[in-house]
């Protein structure tokens, strides 16, 4: 009797001290982990460390050999950090480069000639239609229910279906000049002084398939939004460049999306749902993110959205589940990435008024609660798919259809077969090969 009591009297000491050493090791860590915070803020804004910060002394009891290094909370919360590397400073000059694309759109001679195009009449009487009857489903549901889209979202889907059924034209092989037969690519050659004027920084060199003709067919890759005006035709880069332009010019906020894995397209700033909106001028596609994820089978790593009011990393938006759908981000760290996002958006908004930057730190704050929404409610999702019998018998999760990505599930529609096969976007788990052809620079 007295040695069960004995035992159970060790067990309760030594419960106590796996108790307290365990308290001691999460005050350690906590206490390193806002030591590192302060000393990063010490070396990035030269202000001394409050005093209540002391380095901490570990417990005697617990070795350094007997601590696990988390190395993730180094990263939590993350903090800016300016590129040092020559990898890091490529990255940043690139962003900074394409960050000027938006600038363009704001010449006020550009959108009035942008205007001269556009079928005013037509788009508006489209967009009033919509509007009354969204409204009038919204009234249908009950007293105080929203429209799903306003006004000025309604008049930017009208302007949508009209530039890709009536406006513009895709081209994968431009068609000989003077047969018009089909041609096939054969390089690359360098822009005239007429074809650099006018923006084309690359020109892509074809050759008539019918032999009896053999003539050469030039196609300069324009980025001159006016230019493309005249000539409307091109592929991605071409389409988002002209339409984004077309959107600022019909009074809407317009960015511009940028992505690694060779593809371009917009958002659109809905105030009636105060969010950005995706928008694929070349799909016809309008709010849905998850097209290139789900729809075409494309992998992807950065996402960087511009606007004429700084830059955005918007990946979480089009990356829902990242064991499927993304590539490791390697061009930069991501404490660097969120130093050049911070400098655009400084430069952008140095002239300013204080209303319009608080204005504009407000969306900035409602667009990151609602990116963390969508990492959040993706987890959530696959969570509620798994089963007791799964969790118990170690097998994945068994497949069920999210309702909110059947608007994606469809694969590229702008191009020919052999060009979507090419770069393997026909649709979900297909390979993606880069397609040199169609890079924006």
């Amino acid at each position: 009797m007295e040695h069960s009591h004995g035992a159970h009297r060790a067990d309760d000491i030594e419960d106590a001290r796996i108790k307290d050493l365990t308290e001691r090791f999460r005050q350690t860590l906590s206490t390193k982990r806002m030591n590192e915070l302060v000393s990063r803020s010490v070396s990035r804004a030269s202000s001394p460390a409050p005093r209540d910060f002391g380095t901490p002394q570990p417990p005697p009891s617990v070795s350094d050999a007997q601590l696990p290094t988390y190395s993730s909370l180094r990263n939590i919360p993350l903090v800016p950090q300016a590129p040092q590397d020559a990898r890091s400073l490529r990255f940043k000059n690139m962003l900074h480069s394409l960050s000027n694309m938006p600038i363009r759109w704001e010449n006020p001679g550009l959108l009035d000639e942008a205007l001269r195009v556009v079928p005013l009449e037509q788009i508006y009487n489209e967009a009033e239609e919509e509007s009354q009857i969204l409204q009038a489903e919204a009234e249908s549901l009950g007293a105080g229910k929203k429209a799903a889209w306003g006004y000025q979202d309604c008049v930017v889907r009208a302007l949508l279906r009209w530039f890709k059924r009536s406006f513009f034209t895709w081209v994968n092989n431009p068609a000989c000049s003077r047969c018009y037969s089909p041609t096939i690519g054969v390089g690359m050659a360098a822009p005239l002084p007429d074809e650099q004027a006018r923006g084309a920084n690359q020109v892509e060199l074809y050759k008539c398939s019918v032999e009896q003709c053999g003539a050469y067919e030039r196609y300069p890759r324009y980025n001159d939004a006016f230019v493309l005006l005249q000539t409307r035709r091109g592929r991605c880069g071409e389409w988002a460049n002209c339409f984004s332009m077309l959107c600022r010019a019909v009074g809407s906020r317009v960015r511009w999306v940028w992505n690694a894995e060779d593809h371009v397209w917009t958002e659109v700033y809905s105030v009636h749902r105060k969010r950005w909106v995706h928008v694929d001028a070349c799909e016809e596609a309008w709010d849905k993110p998850r097209l290139y994820t789900e729809g075409w089978g494309k992998k992807l790593s950065y996402c960087i959205a511009f606007s004429a009011d700084g830059a955005m990393d918007v990946t979480r938006r089009y990356v829902r589940n990242v064991s499927k759908h993304a590539v490791e981000r390697n061009r930069a760290p991501e404490a660097v990435l969120l130093h050049i996002m911070d400098e655009i958006r400084a430069m952008r908004r140095s002239n300013m008024s204080k209303q319009d930057k608080f204005r504009l730190e407000g969306e900035d704050m409602r667009e990151n609660r609602e990116l963390r929404s969508c990492v959040i409610s993706s987890i959530a999702h696959e969570v509620s798919k798994l089963s007791v019998e799964d969790i118990m018998n170690g097998r994945s999760s068994r497949s069920r259809a999210d309702p909110d990505t059947q608007k994606a599930l469809e694969g590229r529609t702008s191009g020919n077969s052999e060009w979507i096969r090419a770069r393997g976007e026909g649709g979900r788990g297909q390979p993606n090969p880069q397609d040199p052809r169609n890079r924006q620079r």
